[in-house]
């Protein structure tokens, strides 16, 4: 597989940088970093994203309901006590700002027009800013957020069927790309292991 076919991914660091750009005084800059975080930490598409409901989110058992994403098939997703509780915080603030709970759990929030669903192009725009911000240079979009988890979910467990269920990618062939990206850096490493294969007299 050609280079060109891999996919950009975010280092750890590059991740951190992203989102402690927000400042989370403000309303909007909290709801777009927890949404930014969600993405990183489960691997949603920008789509599902912006059509998650309030209703597809368990705030006590960390499930979350991805309702007929790409090719209508439901999946299950979980998340951790940290993100939790930052979905918890953002619903308060959310229905405080809004004047009662939306359907979106990541809505508009300008007066007159609160409540309503984000466009993708919104979030795309908002990533973008934030990503210069951070100086990231690589040419990221809201895919590359998905590509960085499935691509760490792979590091950690070394199991491409769990990142198969997690994306909720029909067939597995399609998953297999994180494995060259994996593959590659194993690579990069091993060729400069001990300095570069330096032969020692």
């Amino acid at each position: 597989m050609g280079k060109r076919a891999i996919p950009v991914v975010l280092t750890e660091e590059e991740q951190e940088d992203l989102l402690d750009q927000f400042n989370e005084r403000y309303v909007t800059s909290q709801r777009n970093k927890v949404m930014f975080q969600l993405m990183l930490n489960t691997g949603l598409r920008v789509s599902e994203a912006v059509s998650l409901r309030w209703e597809d989110v368990n705030l006590t058992s960390g499930k979350l309901m991805v309702r007929e994403g790409k090719g209508a098939k439901d999946r299950t997703l979980w998340v951790d006590e940290a993100q939790l509780e930052s979905l918890g915080e953002w619903k308060d603030r959310q229905v405080e700002k809004v004047g009662g709970l939306p359907r979106w759990v990541f809505s508009t929030l300008r007066e007159g027009n609160a409540g309503r669903k984000l466009t993708i192009q919104q979030v795309w725009k908002t990533l973008k800013t934030y990503a210069g911000k951070a100086g990231i240079e690589k040419d990221i979009s809201p895919h590359t957020l998905r590509h960085t988890f499935a691509t760490d979910l792979y590091r950690e467990t070394g199991k491409i069927r769990l990142v198969q269920k997690a994306l909720g990618h029909a067939d597995l062939s399609t998953t297999m790309i994180y494995t060259h990206i994996v593959d590659e850096e194993l690579e990069g490493a091993m060729k400069s292991f001990r300095g570069g294969n330096n032969q020692s007299k």
